[in-house]
């Protein structure tokens, strides 16, 4: 499946040998130029557990490997919702 722009994902070393430690991604484009196939370049901005970006970045993954993501909404009550771009 290909993510769209305000999708979250959850990156690890199952989308690319660089991502040994996992990190939380909002896509901002999926770039249409031609790589390997099941692979692509993402733009997008990394998160902290909060969902706050705290950089932005382009990454080359393999998209069998990228998984949804979750941020926790409020510390209150701790509960885990995906975000995505309608919320």
């Amino acid at each position: 499946m290909l993510p769209k722009t305000g999708d979250v994902l959850r990156v690890t070393k199952a989308a690319s040998v660089q991502f040994v430690q996992p990190m939380l991604f909002r896509v901002i484009r999926v770039h249409d130029w031609q790589t390997y196939d099941g692979w692509a370049w993402l733009d997008g901005y990394q998160l902290n557990a909060t969902g706050d970006a705290v950089e932005r970045r382009s990454i080359f993954v393999q998209l069998q490997g990228l998984r949804p993501g979750f941020v926790t909404r409020t510390a209150r009550t701790g509960s885990r919702v995906p975000v995505s771009a309608s919320a």
